[in-house]
């Protein structure tokens, strides 16, 4: 007696058996037929407000500082100095930021560390700059338009 050849098999997971399609067996690559009705075919945007005007990516007529000028009075931010748990070095902690998210505290925390020279990082819901750089911090959190406060010690 001659033994059958046994098809092809890909085992996945424990005692699950998927069999592998043969050669014969072929999934059309150029579309297939399509599924029928588009349901979006019909909408249109009619009655519905304007969408958001696009502005052209060219250059503009106004200068470039109108845009990026801060707001008056973005509220009060406090300026620690902490070592306590940090194998006593020292980290200055900016805590309190109000209404900004994460991606302008990032770019803050970017343009401290630029400016002074230092690494650091934002956690928390706040920044820590390392070392005792309190009035630096304080100079550029009041051109940013921030209300910079001394806290603690």
């Amino acid at each position: 007696m001659q033994r059958q050849p046994r098809k092809p098999r890909l085992v996945m997971g424990w005692r699950r058996e998927i069999e592998i399609m043969s050669g014969d067996k072929r999934i059309p690559t150029d579309g297939g037929p399509s599924f029928g009705q588009n349901p979006f075919a019909e909408l249109n945007s009619d009655g519905l407000p304007p969408g958001p005007k696009k502005i052209p990516a060219g250059p503009t007529d106004r200068p470039a500082a109108e845009s990026t000028a801060p707001r008056k009075n973005r509220g009060r931010v406090d300026i620690k100095r902490q070592t306590a748990g940090r194998g006593g070095k020292t980290v200055t902690v900016i805590t309190g930021f109000a209404g900004i998210g994460l991606p302008e505290k990032e770019r803050l925390a970017k343009q401290i560390q630029k400016a002074c020279g230092t690494g650091g990082t934002v956690k928390d819901g706040g920044i820590e700059i390392q070392g005792d750089k309190r009035v630096e911090v304080a100079r550029i959190l009041a051109e940013a338009g921030f209300r910079p406060v001394f806290a603690g010690g």
